[in-house]
This record gives C-alpha cells, sequence and structure tokens, in this order.
C-alpha cells in the first residue's frame, strides 16, 4: 500500500470494508454521497434522476470492492467514477443538453465567477441585473467541453489540487493547468458583455 494515503479517510474506510466490515461501506456512504451528488449536479445541472446515479457510483465501488488498491484518495477515486459516468451520461444527451438556471454552482450562487464590483446601495434593477449574470455563467459552463468543464468545476468548487484532477480526468497537472486556462479563456469571451457591464473579472 502506499503511505501517503494510509491517513485518508476514504481510504481506510474502504480498506476496512474490503476486510469485511460492512459498516464501514455505510460509513463511506453517509461521508460521500453528498459530495457525489454535488459534483453530478455542477457537472450535469439539475437533470432528474441525480439520486439514482449517486447510487450507481456506489453500485460501481461495491463491483470493485475485491480488486480495490488505494492508490490515491478515496475522493479521487470516486471523482473518478462520477466523471466518468457523468460523460456517458451527457453523451446520451448530446444534442438536447439541457442547461439549468436553478443548478447551484456555489454558496454564493456562482458569482466567485465574477468579481463584482457592487456599489453599497444598488439601484432596484441590480437584482435582476446579477440574476443575468448568473445564468450566464452556467450556460457559460455547461457548453463547455467535457474535460474543462470538470477541470474548472473541480478545482474551482472542490478546490482540487492540479494534480489530483489530472488523476481524475487521466491527464498530467501540465494538461489540466491548460484545460482551466482555456476554460476561462472560453468564459471570458462568452461573458465579455457582463463583465463590460459590471466591470468584473472571470476565475
Amino acid at each position: 500500500m502506499t503511505d501517503d494515503y494510509t491517513d485518508d479517510p476514504g481510504v481506510q474506510l474502504m480498506l476496512a470494508w474490503q476486510a469485511g466490515d460492512e459498516g464501514a461501506f455505510e460509513e463511506l456512504v453517509e461521508r460521500y454521497s453528498g459530495m457525489v451528488f454535488a459534483l453530478l449536479t455542477r457537472f450535469l445541472g439539475r437533470r432528474p434522476g441525480r439520486e439514482d446515479m449517486v447510487q450507481d457510483v456506489f453500485l460501481r465501488v461495491v463491483g470493485a470492492r475485491e480488486r480495490y488498491q488505494p492508490t490515491a484518495r478515496f475522493s479521487t477515486y470516486l471523482y473518478r467514477i462520477v466523471f466518468n459516468m457523468s460523460v456517458n451520461e451527457t453523451q446520451r444527451h448530446t444534442g438536447k443538453r439541457q442547461v439549468s438556471l436553478d443548478a447551484p454552482f456555489g454558496d454564493d450562487d456562482g458569482g466567485n465567477l465574477l468579481e463584482l464590483q457592487d456599489g453599497d446601495v444598488p439601484d432596484p434593477s441590480s437584482g435582476m441585473e446579477r440574476d443575468d449574470v448568473v445564468h450566464a455563467v452556467r450556460a457559460a459552463i455547461a457548453a463547455l467541453p467535457d474535460k474543462q468543464r470538470a477541470a474548472l468545476i473541480l478545482a474551482k468548487y472542490h478546490d482540487t489540487p492540479y494534480a489530483e484532477i489530472g488523476e481524475i480526468l487521466g491527464s498530467s497537472e501540465k494538461a489540466i493547468k491548460s484545460l482551466i486556462h482555456r476554460a476561462r479563456e472560453t468564459l471570458r469571451e462568452t461573458l465579455a458583455p457582463f463583465l463590460i457591464e459590471t466591470e468584473g473579472d472571470v476565475l
């Protein structure tokens, strides 16, 4: 076993479950199901059936019980499953992807993507303008290629290091930096009208 991951809670639970502790799997589900649901929502939007997809993610973990090897943090292992499942889901919906304007991207409802310069006393239309910006940000992120979108979401909303994102997406750390850079450039171009209006900046 790689010593780097011995202290990872998920790895410890997975190994305990592999050794016969059935309660460890229940704890894995309790600990990580919320994170899985959040990532699915950010990657796919509020698509129906996400709860079923969370179950499918853990069914894949069940299927890998005997052959599991702790070669990374458990979250890395789990997010790789989520990413592959999400890509398969988007491919099934190619040409009819629905952009959810209600899907949460962060605690501030997407505002972190734009450094908005709000005045001390907002005018009556400011709330509507902010909603327009948030919706535009979500639509722009949803339109990114799968790997760019996943890399950006993992880095921005899950504070995942580039090296770990590389493990999740099967790319090098250098490639992940390039993916995120291209994603940000695309967002800047797509959201240029809003940036001019708000004097903000993307990421």
